[in-house]
């Protein structure tokens, strides 16, 4: 059952420690085979490629029939009933209008007379995104990190995605049509991940690559970032509700058992002033568990790193919360707007007992992909802003120059750079 603890209870500190603490280490030997494959398909592009994804992923592929072809998605799309093409084209609106608004524009400064300063905003020319594939079927995934890079104006959008015999679930490739994706590949892995990093002879090697995987991908993210960006080193998922004893305790339980299901080391915490309401919750924790399909993963998780924390006001539930800077927080109280200005950090907020969490996941708006582990404290949501790049703008006139220039001398004179110096002054003596 859900574990219940009280601020005050003498072993507080040690369960909590617990579940923050609670990410996957990196098992024995995953750094040595990841290191390993990345260097074979630097070294032999394509035919280490195919060779691994034959290993794998009992799928023999050629250079021929390595891209999802248009026969294929189209094929897909009409195994797609109408119901589910209009969610996804919904959802797609959605993400699409919110990250519009993100979008930074090129500007320049002339409150200087003799000196024009600025910013030039570009999108990156090409990234890949990694999305699970095989009987999984994770379209909002597609969505969430293919329309932000669409949006920033990335030219081109590269999808791996890996196909274990051949499968793949035809959600994925209507979203990734909706979306914009301008091609497909069918692999994954750690060698989806370097060939995107590197290039082969038929997968063009990218700027930056997104999207969540297993632990031998998030492993080869970490190890070609700074050969590419990346957008962030995901962990296991995690819900904070914040209650103040109103609302229904079967939608408080629900929204716990929301993230439960993602996998035996998600993180579902509510913090309630309310004593009789947590174990309302716990009851109904119960009730419901018992009949999700993903009942052992959900009971893995529940029992591990579930908790139902009673505080003494909302006063330590906010402080709890800005500690562990959850990745999903819902604000599960009657008025949710005025403690909001008190949240310092999360990945994403959800105002009130209409909105749960799940509708975040899917057609809200924002993005799903979010901080975890705590890093919501410098962190934010994958958005528009991870597919752009920005360059500095600096044009001095020589009358600016002249008026500015003795100082940038003495600066580079105090560090010892003389041919700094020398390359200002020269021109202040013409």
């Amino acid at each position: 059952m859900i574990q219940l603890l009280h601020f005050t209870d003498p072993g507080f500190e040690a369960a909590f420690r617990e579940i923050i603490e609670r990410r996957e280490s990196v098992p024995q030997g995953v750094e040595k085979t990841v290191e390993e494959i990345i260097a074979a398909v630097r070294s032999r592009g394509d035919r280490a490629l195919f060779e691994y994804t034959a290993r794998f992923d009992r799928l023999e592929l050629t250079a021929e029939n390595l891209a999802v072809s248009e026969e294929e998605i189209d094929r897909a799309l009409a195994a797609v009933s109408q119901e589910s093409l209009d969610a996804l084209k919904l959802a797609a609106g959605r993400i699409a209008s919110y990250h519009r608004k993100q979008k930074t524009e090129t500007w320049l400064s002339i409150e200087e007379e003799d000196v024009l300063l600025g910013q030039m905003v570009r999108p990156l020319d090409r990234v890949g995104i990694y999305v699970p594939g095989g009987k999984a079927a994770y379209p909002s995934s597609v969505l969430m990190n293919a329309i932000p890079a669409k949006v920033a104006g990335v030219e081109e959008v590269i999808m791996v995605v890996p196909m274990p015999g051949g499968e793949i679930n035809p959600h994925v490739l209507a979203a990734a049509h909706l979306a914009g994706v301008d091609r497909i590949f069918k692999v994954g892995g750690a060698q989806a991940v370097a060939a995107l990093a590197y290039g082969t002879e038929s997968i063009p090697r990218v700027d930056k690559i997104t999207g969540p995987g297993n632990i031998y991908v998030a492993t080869a993210k970490r190890m070609v970032f700074g050969q590419v960006d990346i957008d962030m080193i995901a962990g296991p998922s995690e819900i904070l509700i914040i209650n103040d004893g109103s609302g229904n305790p079967a939608h408080i339980a629900a929204d716990l058992l929301s993230q439960a299901e993602h996998d035996e080391l998600a993180s579902s915490i509510l913090i309630t002033t309310d004593a009789k309401f947590a174990e309302e919750v716990r009851a109904e924790v119960e009730e419901q568990l018992v009949r999700l399909p993903r009942q052992a993963i959900s009971r893995s998780s529940i029992d591990r790193y579930g908790a139902v924390i009673v505080a003494e006001s909302l006063d330590d539930g906010i402080a709890f919360s800005n500690r562990i800077a959850p990745e999903h927080l819902e604000l599960a109280v009657d008025n949710p707007f005025e403690i909001l200005p008190r949240i310092r950090h999360a990945g994403a907020i959800f105002m009130g007992h209409n909105t749960p969490e799940a509708a975040g996941d899917y057609l809200a708006g924002p993005n799903h992909t979010l901080p975890t582990g705590g890093t919501a404290r410098f962190f934010s949501p994958l958005g528009v802003d991870d597919f752009i790049k920005k360059s500095s703008i600096v044009s001095f006139s020589r009358q600016g120059l002249h008026r500015l220039g003795e100082s940038i001398v003495h600066i580079a004179e105090l560090e010892g750079l003389s041919a700094h110096a020398r390359s200002v002054s020269i021109r202040l003596e013409d």
